[in-house]
C-alpha cells in the first residue's frame, strides 16, 4: 500500500491494534471481509495483564502466551489483614501485553487482514457513504530518515472501527458523547523476579492491596508474570502521586531492589459510553467504548468480547446498508455486561472511599459465600443466579457491615 494511496478501499478499517481492534481485524478478515488494521508503533499498555478462563475459551488463547497461572489472590486491608482466597477448579491466566497484543495482531494478519501502521488523524466522510481515514503511516513505504514521523496517507472504508483506546481519537472526532467518562490513570512497573525469592513470594498468587496511602480510590496490585512481575496502582485524582504511591507499594511487598525493566502509564475509562456509534458508518471497541470494568480494572475480556460485538454490527451493516446496525454492539454489550458494570461501579464508590470502609470491604472477603460467588462470577463473566441463599447471607452480612454492626 503506497503511503500515498488515496483510491485503496476496504470493508473495514480497523484503527487501533489491541485486544479489542485485534480482535474485531481477525472475526471480519475471517469471514472474507478485506480490513485494514492500523495500530501505533511501540504501544504496550499498562497492564496486569489477566486473562480469565473466560477469555481463554472463548477467543482460544493459547497456553504458550501464558506466563503465569495464578491460582490464589491475596487481598491486604489497611491494616494489613491478608485474606487468601483460592480459585478452586482453574486459575487466572497472566500474559505480558507486548506479546500477548502482538500476537493478536499476527492471527488477525493470518486471517487476511492488512497490516498498516501509522497514527490516525481523522476520518472524512463521502457523498457515496464511504469514510476516507486519514493517518502518517509509518510502513517502510512512508517513514523516511529525513521526516520519521512518515507521510501523509489515506484509505476508503464503508465502515470503520474506532479501537484506538481512552481518549480515543475516533471517538472524540465521530460520537458526540465521548467527553461524557470517567478515567483511573494507572501505572505501573515491570519488574524481574530475582533468582532467589523472598520469604512469602508466590508466583501463583495475585496480590491486590486496598490502602488509601497507595490510592485514594483504587487499589494496589503486585501481580505475577512469569519471570516478572506488574506492580502498579491508579487514582482518578490527578493530584496524587502514582510513582510515589508504586515506590511505597514496592517498598511494603519487599520489591524495591527489585530491576526495574519498564514503566508505563495510561488513562483507563471507568464508564461505558452512552454512544458507541455515529449512526454512518463509525463504532466503537474496546477502551475507546468506556468498557473496563469498574472496581477491578479488568479490560482484556471487555476488549475482546466488545471487539467482537463491533465486527459482528459492522458485518451486519454491510451486509443490509443500515447504519442502525452499529448501535447493536453497544445494546448486545450492556445486555451481557451492564448489570456487572453497574454493581461493580458502586462497590467502587463506596468501598474504596475510606480506609475504615476498606477494611470492612476485606474482611467481608473472608466469607466463603463472597469468594465463591465472587470467583465463579469473575471466570465465567456472569451474575451467579445459582445458590439463593447464599446471595441472602451475603446481603445481611454487607448491611451488618454498612451499618457497623459487624465486629472489623
Amino acid at each position: 500500500m503506497s503511503a500515498h494511496d488515496t483510491t485503496k478501499a476496504y470493508d473495514v478499517v480497523v484503527i487501533g491494534g489491541g485486544p479489542a481492534g485485534a480482535t474485531a481485524a481477525h472475526d471480519l478478515a475471517g469471514q472474507g471481509r478485506s480490513v485494514l488494521l492500523l495500530d501505533r508503533d511501540g504501544r504496550i499498555k499498562p497492564c496486569g495483564g489477566a486473562i480469565p478462563p473466560r477469555a481463554i475459551k472463548d477467543f482460544a488463547i493459547p497456553d504458550h502466551l501464558l506466563v503465569a497461572k495464578a491460582r490464589s489472590a491475596r487481598m491486604i486491608s489497611p491494616a494489613d489483614r491478608k485474606v487468601d482466597i483460592p480459585i478452586e477448579n482453574g486459575y487466572v491466566g497472566m500474559v505480558d501485553r507486548e506479546h500477548f497484543d502482538e500476537w493478536l495482531r499476527q492471527r488477525a494478519a493470518g486471517s487476511g487482514a492488512v497490516r498498516a501502521t501509522g497514527s490516525f488523524e481523522r476520518v472524512e466522510y463521502t457523498d457515496d457513504g464511504m469514510a476516507v481515514v486519514h493517518f502518517r503511516a509509518r510502513t517502510p513505504e512512508g517513514a523516511t530518515s529525513k521526516n520519521p514521523a512518515g507521510h501523509a496517507a489515506s484509505v476508503r472504508a464503508r465502515c470503520v472501527i474506532g479501537a484506538d483506546g481512552a481518549r480515543s481519537a475516533v471517538a472524540q472526532q465521530c460520537v458526540p458523547c465521548a467527553q461524557d467518562t470517567d478515567y483511573v490513570f494507572a501505572y505501573h512497573e515491570i519488574v524481574r523476579a530475582p533468582a532467589e525469592k523472598p520469604a512469602g513470594y508466590d508466583g501463583t498468587r495475585c496480590d491486590v492491596y486496598y490502602r488509601g496511602e497507595l490510592s485514594p480510590d483504587f487499589y494496589g496490585w503486585v501481580f505475577p508474570h512469569g519471570d516478572t512481575l506488574s506492580i502498579g496502582t491508579g487514582s482518578a485524582d490527578k493530584g496524587f502521586s502514582l510513582r510515589t504511591a508504586t515506590a511505597t507499594l514496592r517498598e511494603a511487598a519487599g520489591m524495591a531492589h527489585f530491576e526495574t525493566v519498564r514503566r508505563e502509564g495510561a488513562p483507563l475509562p471507568m464508564k461505558p459510553l452512552k454512544k458507541w456509534d455515529d449512526g454512518r458508518n463509525v463504532v466503537l471497541a474496546g477502551d475507546a467504548a468506556g468498557v473496563v470494568a469498574p472496581s477491578s480494572g479488568e479490560g482484556i475480556y471487555y476488549a475482546m468480547y466488545g471487539g467482537r460485538l463491533a465486527a459482528e454490527a459492522a458485518q451486519e451493516f454491510l451486509r443490509t446498508g443500515k447504519a442502525s446496525a452499529l448501535a447493536g454492539a453497544r445494546k448486545r454489550f450492556m445486555k451481557a455486561h451492564g448489570r456487572v458494570f453497574w454493581v461493580l461501579g458502586i462497590m467502587q464508590r463506596f468501598w474504596y472511599s475510606s480506609d475504615k470502609r476498606r477494611e470492612s470491604f476485606v474482611k467481608i472477603c473472608m466469607d466463603k459465600d463472597v469468594q465463591q460467588l465472587t470467583f465463579e462470577s469473575y471466570m465465567n463473566k456472569e451474575l451467579v443466579r445459582k445458590k439463593p441463599m447464599a446471595h441472602v447471607r451475603i446481603f445481611f452480612k454487607d448491611m451488618a457491615h454498612l451499618l457497623g454492626l459487624a465486629r472489623v
